[in-house]
């Protein structure tokens, strides 16, 4: 992995570097929130997403009280995968 120096501008680097950057910044996200989140996880509309998770398949991959909604992404996405 070759050092960037963080002070580089964006149109200095090379597509490779960029997309080295760009992975390492969007690699730590490990939870979605809410029914949008869930859509995106999915790819599919929220009307969507609510029913798949009202059918209880993504029960293990979603933490949920009261209105609020933790889903982890590659546990849904495993769990999705397996129906």
């Amino acid at each position: 992995m070759k050092t960037i120096d963080p002070k580089t501008p964006l149109w200095k680097l090379t597509v490779e570097e960029f997309l080295e950057v760009s992975k390492s910044v969007n690699s730590d996200k490990k939870y979605e929130y809410g029914l949008k989140g869930l859509a995106k996880i999915l790819g599919c509309s929220i009307s969507k997403a609510s029913e798949i998770k009202s059918s209880g398949i993504l029960d293990k991959a979603i933490i949920q009280n009261g209105n609020i909604i933790i889903i982890d992404i590659k546990r849904a996405l495993t769990l999705f995968g397996k129906k």
